[in-house]
């Protein structure tokens, strides 16, 4: 099956230990991660971000007064996916730390996680949508050449 079209845009915000992060993050990286979990053509921007701002988005869309692993921003799914996906760097750097994975490999999985997300997926409204959608995060990274991340 032949790979959806991206349009990307990455940004890095204010983060610490910002070259860590960048080199985890390398573009052709991000682009075959959500290019692997696309359904359809896609325009995303992706955000690396500091906790304070990961704090602050969470507050503001979720009611949730912490920074989180991925947010997404889902704007349309057809005929185009229209997303924007922001990552704190210091709450992936702890996971991945905390689940002994490499930076890169829990980048990858966050962002297939996210792009799932932008397209309708939803792991929170049943544990049967959560088992559905974990299963198929695991097809889409073992794709990848990436292990199974909820083991």
């Amino acid at each position: 099956m032949p790979l959806q079209h991206l349009q990307l845009s990455l940004q890095f915000g204010d983060i610490p230990n910002a070259a860590r992060h960048r080199a985890a993050l390398p573009r052709h990286a991000v682009t075959r991660a959500i290019r692997h979990a696309l359904a359809d053509d896609a325009e995303m921007t992706v955000r690396i971000v500091g906790e304070q701002e990961g704090r602050a988005l969470n507050q503001s869309y979720r009611k949730k007064d912490y920074a989180t692993n991925v947010l997404t921003f889902d704007y349309a799914q057809a005929p185009v996916v229209l997303a924007d996906l922001v990552l704190c760097a210091p709450v992936v750097a702890r996971e991945a730390k905390a689940q002994g994975k490499t930076l890169a490999s829990h980048y990858a999985h966050l962002l297939v996680h996210g792009t799932l997300h932008a397209q309708g997926w939803d792991h929170e409204t049943s544990e049967a949508d959560a088992q559905e959608m974990e299963a198929y995060e695991v097809a889409i990274l073992a794709g990848l050449g990436l292990k199974n991340p909820y083991r």
